[in-house]
């Protein structure tokens, strides 16, 4: 993928997975997983259900603690240094997590206070992230009365009100009809290039890839290929990323 305009070469990378293997009863569900995420660069975590995507998720957010391998958020260490680590990371998990009868200012406003904001600030930051997301209009509507697709851009939003360097995304187009998940897409594009801030998308679905995207195809807990569109394609003889996934993993994804 073509760095963007933010990449900072002698900055640290937003994120570092170095060597991660991870076992549930002994039984091993990712295995020595390595790669890097720069600012500003959207790559796209693609595999089928059960590759190991939430649990490299659960890994990066330590709902899980990695016992082998090395995790890096912004330059610091995830098990020696977590509350830097976790300063630098904002997360949308595949489950929705706003309050539903809270309105959409109060959600974030509240989000802001666990992170420490005084109150003018997070409202700043509040109506910045709204208006970045389109949404400005309905800082005061409750969360139940928007659709699918405006709360989870309410939960970008809120991912984003500390301003981190990294955005992590599981799922996050799961019950979006198309039109919306088309324009989450748009919008988290669009993200990258405005924001600088990286994102580690996962999906299994083809169609949320860019042509411009770098692709990880993670497969029964292993990287498969990790590069451009065109590199894969390239790398596996084929003309789509779909074609190349199913040739990695002798699988469709979705």
């Amino acid at each position: 993928m073509k760095p963007s305009a933010h990449t900072h070469s002698d900055s640290p990378p937003a994120l570092n997975v170095r060597d991660l293997g991870f076992s549930y009863s002994g039984k091993p569900v990712l295995k020595d997983v390595s790669f890097t995420l720069g600012a500003g660069e959207l790559v796209i975590l693609l595999g089928a259900n059960g590759a190991g995507k939430t649990t490299l998720f659960s890994l990066i957010t330590r709902l899980y603690d990695h016992r082998q391998g090395h995790i890096e958020i912004g330059g610091f260490n995830l098990r020696q240094h977590s509350v830097q680590a976790h300063a630098q990371m904002g997360v949308v998990f595949q489950q929705p997590t706003l309050d539903l009868d809270l309105t959409v200012k109060q959600n974030l406003v509240y989000h802001a206070a666990l992170h420490g904001m005084n109150r003018r600030v997070a409202r700043e930051r509040a109506m910045q992230q709204i208006s970045r997301v389109g949404l400005r209009d309905s800082l005061n509507e409750r969360v139940r009365h928007l659709s699918g697709g405006q709360r989870r851009r309410v939960e970008i939003a809120r991912g984003l009100l500390h301003q981190p360097r990294l955005l992590l995304l599981d799922e996050p187009t799961v019950g979006l009809d198309i039109a919306s998940r088309r324009a989450l897409v748009e919008h988290v594009h669009q993200l990258c290039a405005d924001q600088g801030v990286a994102v580690l998308w996962a999906t299994h679905l083809i169609d949320e890839v860019y042509p411009q995207d770098r692709v990880i195809v993670l497969d029964k807990g292993r990287v498969r290929a990790n590069g451009s569109v065109s590199e894969i394609n390239a790398q596996q003889a084929t003309d789509t990323i779909g074609q190349a996934f199913d040739r990695l993993t002798g699988g469709e994804p979705g």
